[in-house]
């Protein structure tokens, strides 16, 4: 038995891996044995996961650069009042990795190794059918969530990448996904570069009375 709370301040969004580590089937089965117990309306288990490594992981990865570099991806963007979040988010992440704002060739060379998986060894592609809603996201997210703990408890680190899902005609031909199935997300999973000082950081939490609201009187 791990320590829940402990593991869920553990998890965090690794941004490089060791690419010559690769990432142990048993460890991964066990951790997909625990998300499916997480709840999902009319038990629909509407999560579909698809996992690449080796030969076909790199293609992946080829086909994907190759499209990043040529156009930017189909990501609708924040609404304004949401938009200043990411921007706060990215000032940190890019000054734990040293790089200056004005550094514009520094900043897109980050930015294409989303689309490497930060050069984890195993890549994982979040589905869900197309003709599903918001409601059943709430169900993918939640075994995304429990799959996530369950990897982290396993000495794992992940990213969830919502940029792999900007050219989702790129991962359905690649990895043969069928077309009913929509791309949510991309999940980066392997062994952490200790190196890389941006897997230290940790991203701060806005204070819970901001998002929760008690009604008891």
């Amino acid at each position: 038995m791990f320590d829940l709370e402990e593991v869920i301040r553990e998890r965090h969004s690794t941004r490089m891996f060791l690419p010559d580590r690769p990432v142990p089937r048993s460890l991964v089965d066990e951790a997909l044995a625990l998300a499916v117990r997480a709840p999902s309306n009319s038990n629909l288990q509407p999560w579909q996961m698809v996992f690449a490594s080796g030969a076909v992981r790199d293609r992946l990865v080829t086909a994907l650069l190759h499209e990043a570099r040529s156009r930017p991806p189909k990501i609708p963007p924040l609404p304004h009042a949401f938009a200043h979040l990411r921007r706060e988010l990215g000032a940190q992440v890019y000054g734990s990795m040293g790089i200056a704002r004005e550094d514009t060739e520094a900043r897109r060379e980050a930015v294409l190794r989303n689309w490497e998986f930060f050069r984890a060894p195993l890549a994982g592609i979040v589905c869900m059918h197309r003709d599903l809603g918001s409601v059943d996201c709430l169900g993918v997210g939640m075994f995304l969530q429990t799959l996530l703990l369950a990897l982290t408890a396993r000495g794992l680190g992940t990213c969830v990448q919502v940029s792999i899902a900007g050219y989702p005609e790129i991962v359905h031909a690649q990895l043969a996904i069928p077309t009913e199935l929509s791309i949510l997300c991309g999940l980066a999973v392997g062994y952490p570069d200790p190196s890389f000082p941006a897997n230290d950081l940790r991203i701060s939490r806005r204070a819970i009375d901001e998002n929760v609201v008690f009604h008891d009187a």
